[in-house]
């Protein structure tokens, strides 16, 4: 069957595989797990009491549909969607102390960060150790690749962690991390159908088989995403919670590099590198002079602050995601 046949089929798959899941865990997650919201953002207040976990909605329908189309039965599929699972598994711990114990901090930021170094390192290790990834990346604009070697290790590991913080710190308004991710998500796939149709025509038909093993777990989750939307649209009934978040910024992570093209990956998630680089600054800022660059970061508070509207944030976040996505397809 024609790759991008099932590639489609995967996604609607995932995405009523999602829409038969989200009740049951807004039910449950409504009536045994409540998030306490931090009162920072006044326009927040009447979310207290909306159910995390619904990150557990998409990564279930994404790895069924996943499993469904095959993405297992290869090396980058596989690989991908252990980190995809891994760092889901790390936000589910992360949630369920703060719900277990009735508080907005969950692990401590130390422990966070180390499980993420550690899960980190080992998705690098592999891609390092890959014959279909190894050690260099693309620099794009058809300026060929550049062999980092063994530095290679300590860039993965920092990609993975830096860009599932990311989506992490861009999780703050509703729809706002799953309605980028779906943008990043779907771009990304029609980049490795391209590779892949490319990679057919040269020959390397092994090669071209696990691209798409990626393209087809890409498909699953933006089916999945579409479905979590359908629950997360403002007024949102959930949220994904670091579950989903970390979950989402991994295999964003693992897209870029499996598919040695990091730098792409960065362009298309650029509003979630402005989340982090508003984050940095605010932070820099304060220590070394007391004062804020940001009523409050990540940057999509402080644009709250202002009185914008928390849809027209969003809206405006996946556009500018979109516009960034066809400026990948241009250097790409």
């Amino acid at each position: 069957m024609n790759a991008l046949l099932i590639g489609l089929i995967t996604a609607i798959g995932s995405f009523f595989a999602a829409m038969l899941i989200a009740p049951a865990v807004v039910r449950l997650a409504g009536g045994r797990a409540v998030q306490t919201l931090l009162g920072y953002v006044k326009q927040h207040e009447n979310k207290a009491g909306t159910p995390t976990f619904g990150g557990i909605i998409f990564i279930l329908s994404t790895t069924i549909a996943a499993a469904a189309a095959g993405a297992f039965s290869h090396e980058l599929g596989r690989m991908l969607m252990l980190v995809f699972l891994g760092y889901g598994l790390i936000g589910f711990t992360d949630d369920f102390i703060k719900v277990k114990l009735k508080r907005n901090k969950g692990l401590t930021a130390w422990q966070k960060i180390l499980f993420q170094v550690v899960a980190g390192f080992l998705a690098a290790w592999f891609s390092y150790r890959s014959p279909f990834v190894g050690s260099a990346v693309s620099l794009n604009f058809g300026l060929g690749e550049w062999d980092l070697g063994v530095w290679y290790l300590p860039f993965a590991t920092f990609v993975f962690v830096a860009m599932s913080n990311a989506v992490n710190l861009t999780d703050g308004l509703d729809a706002l991390a799953g309605g980028t991710g779906g943008v990043y998500v779907g771009f990304f796939a029609l980049i490795l159908a391209v590779i892949a149709f490319e990679a057919e025509h040269m020959g390397m038909s092994v090669y071209a088989d696990e691209v798409n093993s990626m393209f087809y777990a890409s498909m699953a989750l933006l089916g999945g995403l579409l479905a979590f939307l359908w629950f997360n649209a403002p007024k949102a009934s959930i949220f994904m919670g670091d579950t989903g978040s970390l979950a989402l910024g991994a295999f964003f992570a693992a897209l870029a590099l499996f598919s040695k093209n990091p730098l792409i990956g960065a362009v298309i998630g650029i509003m979630y590198v402005v989340s982090c680089i508003s984050v940095i600054i605010q932070v820099v800022s304060f220590k070394l002079t007391k004062k804020r660059v940001f009523l409050m970061s990540p940057y999509h508070h402080h644009l709250e602050l202002k009185g914008i509207p928390e849809s027209k944030i969003t809206a405006r976040y996946m556009i500018a995601t979109f516009v960034a996505g066809l400026v990948a397809l241009c250097i790409i």
